[in-house]
């Protein structure tokens, strides 16, 4: 990132090699297939190489930081054509690695052992907790909307939220380095 700070384009590219194929899946998760994901990953790297500054490595890796930014776009994109037509709600384990990059193998194989810690972990939550937290970071739903939708109450959607970050958060503790967010 200090390269991208310095206005290397190829640290910019190399971040792209390593990281685009995941991120356009998630933003592909989020809104669907078609070319608004494919939007959303050049406004994320758009975003990489304007706020390079902004990164804090202190706060989580650079993968992290880049998913944020892409499911925070792809959400602002989602609630923008409401109510139109959502894509269905597709459960954590249908989501597929993108092809890791041919010169990256170690970095791809840490990450699919990363996400495997991670499904693993949220396939431990119960059922309303999972079903909660998925509605709102894959459908990019509030509170009150998982409620309308599951018809639970408010204040139980609110609960089996932060019950089940806890519980991810809890999980994942043994696998954090120094505060990082992953391999």
């Amino acid at each position: 990132m200090a390269r991208v700070e310095a206005r290397d384009a190829d640290a910019l590219a190399s971040l792209y090699d390593r990281h685009g194929g995941r991120l356009l899946g998630l933003a592909q998760r989020i809104l669907g297939a078609g070319g608004e994901a494919e939007e959303v990953l050049q406004e994320v790297f758009l975003f990489a190489w304007r706020a390079a500054a902004t990164f804090d490595p202190a706060r989580g890796n650079v993968l992290t930081w880049l998913m944020i930014a892409t499911r925070s776009r792809s959400i602002d994109r989602l609630r923008a054509r409401r109510p139109a037509s959502r894509p269905e709600i597709r459960s954590l384990e249908e989501v597929t690695d993108p092809p890791a990059a041919p010169d990256d193998v170690e970095a791809a194989s840490a990450s699919r052992e990363w996400e495997g810690i991670c499904r693993a972990a949220v396939s431990e939550l119960p059922e309303d907790q999972r079903r909660a937290l998925e509605l709102a970071y894959f459908e990019g739903l509030t509170h009150q909307e998982i409620a309308d939708r599951t018809k639970s109450p408010l204040g139980t959607v609110k609960t089996r939220v932060r019950l089940g970050l806890m519980k991810l958060r809890e999980r994942m503790r043994p696998y954090s380095k120094g505060g990082s967010d992953g391999p």
